[in-house]
């Protein structure tokens, strides 16, 4: 008897979704720069994690656990952004959800790289999706580092609030590099440049190669 294929995974995953919801997060964002506004933001990513977290989508038996406790954080989250202003307890919820993004970008990548045979445009969806969440992973990074740290974020003093560092992280991480935010310090200069270079190797490597390969079948 022949043996089975295995069947394809990818059938199940959404990423044109999560990448419209991402957009949507990223907008809230940049617009709305109150530091209790983050809460659309992050009820938003809590969206992205259902979607993407899911039991059928993790390997392993406990897949379904580790899903509900990293969306359950999100959302304690939510809840202490809006009654908690002590800075340090704001860094650690910054450094939780760069834990939890971190988390989800590991998931994709392993579900792009293990389970698409065919490249077709959820497969694209899916490396522009893991590219923004790189960059709100570093303004995580970037946020909670402003949290800890007594001197500012920024040189010149601009203000380091959720919209400026969002667009901090960004920009970047596109190594665009207007000139009109500055990191001051060395932590937040060493963290900008592994923001550019991560970015720049996902985006030259990955994505450039999943958009050359678009409808084309993958070797195993």
């Amino acid at each position: 008897m022949a043996p089975q294929a295995e069947p394809d995974r990818s059938s199940s995953d959404h990423y044109g979704l999560v990448f419209l919801l991402l957009i949507g997060a990223f907008l809230l964002s940049a617009l709305v720069t109150h530091e209790r506004a983050r809460v659309f933001s992050l009820l938003l990513d809590a969206m992205v994690l259902v979607v993407l977290l899911r039991p059928s989508q993790l390997p392993g038996p406990r897949a379904g656990t580790a899903g509900r406790v990293l969306v359950a954080g999100v959302l304690a989250s939510v809840v202490v952004t809006l009654l908690v202003t002590n800075r340090f307890v704001h860094s650690v919820v910054s450094l939780w959800l760069a834990g939890t993004l971190a988390f989800t970008i590991a998931v994709m990548l392993w579900r792009i790289m293990i389970h698409y045979r065919v490249v077709t445009l959820q497969t694209i969806f899916g490396a522009l999706s893991v590219y923004l969440l790189i960059g709100f992973l570093f303004a995580a990074l970037f946020s909670a580092l402003s949290q800890l740290q007594h001197d500012p974020l920024f040189a010149n003093g601009q203000p380091a609030n959720s919209g400026t560092i969002q667009y901090f992280a960004f920009i970047t991480m596109t190594t665009t590099g207007y000139g009109d935010f500055v990191a001051a310090g060395e932590p937040a200069r060493s963290l900008a440049v592994l923001d550019a270079l991560f970015g720049q190797i996902f985006l030259l490597t990955l994505v450039a190669r999943l958009v050359s390969m678009f409808g084309t079948r993958r070797d195993e």
